[in-house]
């Protein structure tokens, strides 16, 4: 099935709340805001973001100016697909080439800015960048062979994410212990500092990689049941 006729999968928490407010906004949008401006305004929010964080480096106040950006991605990652479809004017071979490239290169900026923060390890980072670049593959690769397009786990889908992350910032912003606690180990006889946010980042990272490997594990059995190598009895049975 091809990636156009896909069914999307969306259960987030905020999901049936976030749909009316979408369409609410994008009918009263004017008709010269286009699917394509608004994808370029998710794509500058995600910079913002990622310039918010870099910044911190002069001020922890520039966790604000990254907050913003979080809502400008919103609006503009959200409400590209829901004004083609209030509009009837879908484009799905285009839209989906463009929407989830610019939903990589988006989440890059907002990667790399946090580890160029002086909060987390520019390492730490790019292996939470990895890895939800895996889980996007992973969720391209059902979307060909199963028609299925899950834009959620457990729950939490991109808005979920942006709303936790904007919380984040303005509890790690007005709670200075918080903001200035820095432990340091030993690793592997070198010293290691990490600090609060690089503590969260390292939950996240192996909340990805549970997740990833867990839908990896699962659904790789059902596929081995759905097509069997021939003359071999499947070693997880037919059930």
């Amino acid at each position: 099935m091809s990636k156009e006729n896909s069914v999307r999968i969306q259960t987030s928490i905020l999901n049936g709340l976030e749909k009316k407010v979408l369409v609410w906004i994008a009918q009263r949008l004017p008709r010269r805001i286009t699917s394509d401006m608004l994808t370029a305004i998710g794509i500058l929010g995600a910079f913002i973001v990622g310039l918010g964080y870099a910044l911190c480096w002069f001020s922890p106040w520039f966790l604000w100016l990254s907050s913003f950006g979080l809502f400008v991605n919103w609006f503009g990652d959200s409400l590209d697909g829901t004004i083609a479809r209030v509009r009837n004017t879908q484009r799905p071979l285009y839209g989906f080439f463009i929407d989830h490239n610019m939903d990589g290169i988006g989440m890059t900026m907002i990667c790399l800015g946090a580890g160029l923060s002086p909060y987390i390890h520019i390492g730490l980072a790019l292996m939470v960048l990895a890895v939800y670049l895996l889980l996007n593959i992973y969720v391209y690769i059902s979307a060909h062979l199963r028609g299925e397009f899950k834009l959620t786990y457990g729950g939490l889908g991109p808005t979920e994410f942006r709303v936790v992350l904007f919380f984040f910032n303005l509890i790690f912003l007005y709670v200075t212990p918080l903001r200035t606690f820095q432990h340091t180990i030993d690793v592997f006889g070198a010293p290691f500092t990490f600090g609060t946010f690089d503590i969260v980042a390292a939950i996240v990272l192996v909340v990805l990689m549970i997740m990833h490997v867990g839908s990896l594990i699962k659904d790789g059995k059902k596929y081995a049941i759905e097509d069997p190598l021939p003359g071999y009895k499947n070693p997880f049975g037919d059930k």
